[in-house]
Formats: structure tokens, C-alpha cells, sequence
């Protein structure tokens, strides 16, 4: 059986939730403490085992494939000033790891941006990874534990696997919350144990707490069999002319299965202003501690 070593990050958003910071550079690229955002998504990916790195982007994100490229003349001039170190941690990819990128073209929501990245997957299983999302890597491997056990589980039961935690009551609004399957018996939502995987049965998009089948919320990492190709391909566009993935993400559990995995540690929200702002803060404050 064949490991899951492939990844999308889809980067082709404006980030409208962050302007004006978001103006002029790509949201991806904000910092979290001394480095961007996108910097510790990717981190995460390589961590589970992941070695090509395929960005979804469009014509305005050329920067973020230059962050994980080598400026040669930039290399260069640091080690003539005798900054090996600093030039060898800016050329911190494995040389084993490869990033690709790719044009969405057009607008058309986040599956058709996983669409996108067909050309370059080809047929190989893969994970997605919303770069809006950055877990705490400070924490007891919760980037480790959380996107290679999902990718164990895939391995395990080819189901697909989608991330999902607990938020409180007063949030179950904001998010996509799952409604798992009374095929796992009786499940107490509000003591749901970390690193667990459970059949889900659907998805319901922020519904009102008296709606909300659970309070297991959708976090933003994915681990899918090749076949939601094929289902996003067949998926008509919704509201506001965008292919939806949790649409393509119903057909693949009415005809295969899908399961949740609950998440270990603490995510961020860094395409949120305040959430923003807190993570930032927290970020900062770690890699302080870290270098004293």
C-alpha cells in the first residue's frame, strides 16, 4: 500500500478578514513571532511524513512559492559575511522535500482550489491543509500526533479522514460541525478523547447551538483517498457560483465512509484579526521563553 507522501495547501484567498494587513502581503506570510504562518503549516506536513508540497494559489501569491525557495544572491551575500547559520535557517526544507505551485484560475471555492491541484497529484491519496489553521507547535507534539495519525488511520481503513475538535457552546455557529454515525454507539461529545477516530455521517455548515448535532467542529486538516477527485469534479456549483468540498465530502461517505479524527493540542485561527492578534502574541511569547 502505497504512503500518503502528498499535500495541498490551498493559498489562492485574498484574506479579506485581515485587511488592511493583507493588502499587499499574502495573509500566508503574516508572522506568528518571528516566522509566517504558512512557515509552521508546512513544518506540520514534512513532520507526518509529507514530501511534496502542492500550493493553490493565482497570480498575487508569488511570494509565498519564493519563501520556500533559495535567493541565491541573498545566500550568498550572507555567507561571504560569514553568516553561515543564518543563510543554512533560511534553507531549512529537507532536500528530500519538494514545493509546487499551481494556479486556481478562477475563484471558485476551496473544491475547486483542491480540484486544482489534480495535475500534480495525479493519482496518489493525499492531505489538505488550510493554511488559515496553525497548531500549536509548542505543545506535546500535537503537530505530529494529530495529521500522522490521521494519515496512520487512512492507512489503516482507506477511510478518509477529517480533523475535528471540541469548541463551546456560544462557537458551534461559526463552524462546520459533524454529525457522527450511530454506528459508533453512544458518544459523549463534551468528553470526546484526543487522537480518536469515529464514522461521521455528515456535515452541517453553522448551525445554531439547538441544530448542532455535536460540538465537534471541522479544524481544517484533511486526509482524502484520491476518489474525492472524482466527486469534485461532479459537483455542482452552490450559492455564490463555488464548488463546495463538504459537498464532494457527502458523496464520499454516502458511497465509501468517512471518519473523524479528534484533535490533540490547540489550533489557531490566523486568518481572524483577534485570533490573529492572540496567536501572534502567543507565538511570540514561546520563542522568547525558548531562546532565554
Amino acid at each position: 500500500m502505497k504512503k500518503i507522501t502528498h499535500a495541498v495547501i490551498p493559498v489562492a484567498g485574498f484574506g479579506t478578514r485581515m485587511l488592511p494587513l493583507s493588502k499587499s502581503v499574502p495573509k500566508e506570510l503574516l508572522p506568528l513571532g518571528n516566522r509566517p504562518a504558512i512557515h509552521y503549516v508546512v513544518e506540520e506536513a514534512i513532520a507526518a511524513g509529507i514530501k511534496h508540497i502542492v500550493l493553490v494559489g493565482h497570480a498575487q501569491k508569488s511570494a509565498i512559492e519564493n519563501y520556500f525557495d533559495i535567493n541565491a544572491e541573498l545566500d550568498d551575500q550572507l555567507r561571504r559575511k560569514g553568516k553561515e547559520a543564518l543563510a543554512d535557517s533560511l534553507n531549512w526544507l529537507p532536500d528530500d522535500v519538494t514545493v509546487s505551485m499551481i494556479r486556481q484560475g478562477r475563484a471558485l471555492g476551496l473544491g475547486h482550489a483542491v480540484l486544482a491541484a489534480r495535475p500534480i497529484i495525479g493519482e496518489h491519496d493525499f492531505a489538505v491543509l488550510l493554511p488559515d489553521v496553525v497548531l500549536d507547535p509548542f505543545t506535546t507534539d500535537s503537530q505530529t500526533d494529530n495529521l500522522a495519525f490521521m494519515i496512520k488511520r487512512f492507512e489503516a481503513d482507506r477511510h478518509s479522514q477529517i480533523l475535528v475538535d471540541q469548541v463551546a457552546d456560544e462557537d458551534v455557529h461559526k463552524y462546520g460541525i459533524a454529525k457522527l454515525s450511530a454506528d459508533n454507539g453512544q458518544i459523549n461529545s463534551d468528553d470526546t478523547p484526543i487522537n480518536a477516530s469515529f464514522k461521521v455521517a455528515g456535515f452541517v455548515e453553522k448551525p445554531n447551538l439547538a441544530e448542532a448535532p455535536s460540538n465537534l467542529a471541522v479544524v481544517g486538516r484533511y486526509v482524502f483517498s484520491n476518489q474525492i477527485f472524482d466527486y469534485l469534479a461532479d459537483t455542482t456549483a452552490s450559492v455564490g457560483g463555488e464548488i463546495q468540498l463538504t459537498d464532494a465530502i457527502d458523496a464520499l461517505i454516502s458511497e465509501h465512509g468517512v471518519n473523524v479524527t479528534t484533535m490533540c493540542g490547540a489550533s489557531y485561527d490566523a486568518g481572524d484579526m483577534k485570533s490573529y492578534m492572540q496567536a501572534f502574541i502567543y507565538f511570540a511569547k514561546q520563542q522568547l521563553a525558548n531562546d532565554d
